[in-house]
C-alpha cells in the first residue's frame, strides 16, 4: 500500500483527496490495512493510525495481531489512546489493557470515562480459581497469512523476548494453530506461517475452573495451554508450573480453613448457615407476593362478575413467568461468560422484547383457540390472546433488564434477579389479563 494513501492531512492541515482515499481504504479493507501496518515500525504505524478518523482506526485495530497492537499503542498520544480504548469493543479494550503491566493499565484507566473505566476494570478481573486469574497475558500471535520473513522481522522490530512457539490467528482473529519457533529458522522465508501450522491440541476458556485446566494438562501432556474468550480470540497462556503453584496455595488454604464456614452455601452446609443465607430473600419474596396479590385484589369485582377469569389467571401469569425466566437465563449466561456487558443493554433488551412479542403471538393463537373451545366465548378468547402478547413482551424485556440493572447498581444479579423478576412477571400477567378483561367486559 502506498504510504500516501495512509496520510490524512496536507502540511497545511487541510484534508486532501489522498486523505479521503486513505481513510476509505482502511475502512473498506481493514484486514489488508492491518497486514500493511504490521509490516511498518510501531512508530510509523501509530502515526498513521492517529491521523485517521477514529472509526477507521477501530476498523483496522480489530484485525491487528496482539504483538503489533501492544507495540503500537505506547506510541499513541494519551488523548488518542483514550479515544481508541473508549471506542473499541469492551472485550478488545480489556484485552489490550490486560497485556500491559499494572502501572500502564492505571495510566490509561485513570483518564478514561469513569463508566467505561469501571466496565474495563470488571473485565480485567476474573473469578478466583478460574483459568483467567492464572493465565499469562503476554502472548505472541500473528495472522496465519503473513510470510515467515515478515514474522521474523516483526519479532525483531517489536523486541519480542525468547519464546519456543507462536500462535496463529485467522482473519477473524480467532486461534487456529501454532508454529514451533525453531521451524521458522529452517523454512523458506517466502512461505506463509500457515504452511508450518500445527493444530492446537487443547485450549481453555478464561472462565473455566482451574480443575479443568489441570485435567487438560494431564490428559494432553502439555506444558502450555492457550486461553481464549467466548469468541475464541486468544487472551493468554496458562503454564503447568502456574497450575502447580495454584494447587499448592489451595492445599495450604484448605488446611487453614478446614473448620471455617465458606462464603457460599454448599450441599452439606449447616442448617443455620442455610437459614441465614436464605431467610432474608424469603422474607422479601413474601412482600413481593403480597404486592402481586394486591394487583389481583384491585380487580376483585371483575373476577366476581366473570368467574372464568379466575380459572385462566394462572395461565397468564405462568406464561409470562416462563418467558421472563428464559430471557433471564440467557442474559445471565451472557453476563457470566462476558459475551455481553452493560454497554450492550439496549441490544439485549430489544432482542428479548422482540422474541417475547413473536412468541406471544404464537402462544396467543394457540391459547385463544383453546379458550374458545372451552368457553365458547369469543370475547374471553380475545382477552386471553391480547394478554399473552402484552405480558410475554413485557416479561422478555424484564428478564433481560433486571440482571443488568442489578449489576449496574453493584448488586449480585444471581442472588436476587429471580425474585424481582417473578414479581414483575406476575404483575405483568395479572395486570394485562385482568386489565384487558375489564376494558372488554362488554364482550365477555
Amino acid at each position: 500500500m502506498n504510504q500516501s494513501l495512509l496520510k490524512t492531512t496536507s502540511p497545511e492541515g487541510l484534508q486532501t483527496p489522498e486523505a479521503i482515499l486513505g481513510a476509505a481504504f482502511l475502512l473498506n479493507f481493514p484486514r489488508e490495512s492491518a497486514r500493511k501496518l504490521e509490516a511498518l515500525s510501531p512508530v510509523d504505524a501509530a502515526e498513521i493510525l492517529q491521523n485517521q478518523p477514529i472509526n477507521a482506526s477501530i476498523s483496522v485495530w480489530n484485525h491487528l495481531s496482539p504483538v503489533s497492537a501492544d507495540a503500537i499503542i505506547p506510541y499513541f498520544s494519551k488523548d488518542q489512546a483514550t479515544k481508541l480504548l473508549e471506542a473499541l469493543d469492551p472485550n478488545i479494550s480489556a484485552a489490550v489493557l490486560g497485556r500491559m503491566n499494572e502501572e500502564d493499565q492505571e495510566k490509561y484507566l485513570f483518564v478514561l470515562d469513569k463508566g467505561i473505566a469501571k466496565e474495563l476494570r470488571d473485565l480485567l478481573v476474573f473469578p478466583a480459581g478460574s483459568v483467567g486469574s492464572l493465565m499469562d497475558t503476554k502472548i505472541t500471535a500473528f495472522n496465519k497469512k503473513i510470510t515467515i520473513e515478515d514474522a521474523l522481522s516483526q519479532l525483531k522490530s517489536h523486541g519480542t523476548k525468547l519464546l519456543d512457539h507462536l500462535f496463529l490467528l485467522d482473519d477473524s482473529m480467532q486461534l487456529c494453530g501454532h508454529v514451533d519457533i525453531h521451524k521458522l529458522a529452517l523454512a523458506d522465508g517466502s512461505q506463509t506461517l500457515a504452511a508450518l501450522s500445527e493444530p492446537i491440541k487443547a485450549y481453555l476458556n478464561a472462565l473455566d475452573p482451574k480443575e479443568e485446566a489441570i485435567y487438560m494438562a494431564e490428559k494432553n501432556n502439555i506444558e502450555k495451554i492457550p486461553v481464549v474468550d467466548g469468541d475464541h480470540r486468544l487472551m493468554g497462556l496458562l503454564q503447568r508450573v502456574d497450575l502447580i503453584t495454584a494447587m499448592k496455595e489451595d492445599l495450604a488454604s484448605n488446611m487453614q480453613t478446614m473448620v471455617g464456614v465458606s462464603k457460599e452455601e454448599r450441599a452439606l452446609s449447616s442448617s443455620l448457615f442455610a437459614v441465614r443465607k436464605r431467610l432474608p430473600w424469603l422474607q422479601i419474596n413474601l412482600l413481593t407476593a403480597f404486592l402481586a396479590s394486591a394487583v389481583v385484589g384491585a380487580f376483585e369485582s371483575t373476577i366476581a362478575q366473570f368467574t372464568a377469569l379466575a380459572v385462566l389467571l394462572p395461565v397468564a401469569a405462568g406464561q409470562s413467568g416462563n418467558t421472563g425466566a428464559q430471557a433471564l437465563a440467557v442474559t445471565m449466561r451472557g453476563l457470566t461468560l462476558r459475551e455481553v456487558t452493560l454497554r450492550h443493554w439496549f441490544r439485549v433488551i430489544k432482542k428479548e422484547c422482540a422474541a417475547g412479542f413473536i412468541n406471544g403471538i404464537a402462544i396467543a393463537l394457540t391459547c385463544a383457540a383453546g379458550v374458545y373451545i372451552w368457553s365458547q366465548s369469543f370475547g374471553l378468547a380475545l382477552v386471553m390472546a391480547l394478554a399473552m402478547i402484552i405480558s410475554m413482551t413485557l416479561a422478555g424485556a424484564s428478564g433481560a433488564m433486571v440482571p443488568m440493572v442489578l449489576k449496574r447498581l453493584g448488586q449480585d444479579p444471581a442472588a436476587s434477579s429471580s425474585i424481582i423478576l417473578t414479581t414483575i412477571t406476575d404483575i405483568a400477567g395479572f395486570m394485562s389479563f385482568l386489565g384487558i378483561a375489564t376494558l372488554l367486559s362488554g364482550m365477555l
